[in-house]
């Protein structure tokens, strides 16, 4: 079975709508979190989002959307961790993405 027989079947169609509003979901509480980040940078003695929570966010889905916001607001742009870091976890997400679609389904 293809990855697009899969998807027309009931229990495929299931998998795509979760799969499709699980990454609409991460990618706008990515974007949230830059914004915010981005204000509370902006504020003097205030507490940060930490790194590790932004990456998390990236890793878990939402490294496209961080990203194009980052570049966007220009926030963090001059961090190497984040400049490579996220386009590599985009790459790493691409790839499995691509194993999924071909030996699972």
């Amino acid at each position: 079975m293809n990855l697009w027989d899969a998807f027309l079947t009931d229990n495929g169609t299931t998998v795509f709508w979760g799969v499709l509003l699980y990454l609409s979901a991460i990618s706008i509480l990515s974007v949230i979190v830059t914004m915010e980040d981005k204000r509370y940078a902006k504020i003097p003695r205030h507490r940060r989002v930490p790194e590790a929570t932004l990456l998390l966010y990236a890793a878990f889905g939402g490294s496209v959307a961080m990203l194009t916001t980052m570049l966007f607001i220009r926030h963090k742009t001059k961090h190497i961790k984040f400049m490579l870091g996220l386009p590599l976890i985009i790459l790493f997400q691409a790839v499995v993405a691509v194993w999924i679609a071909v030996y699972v389904f």
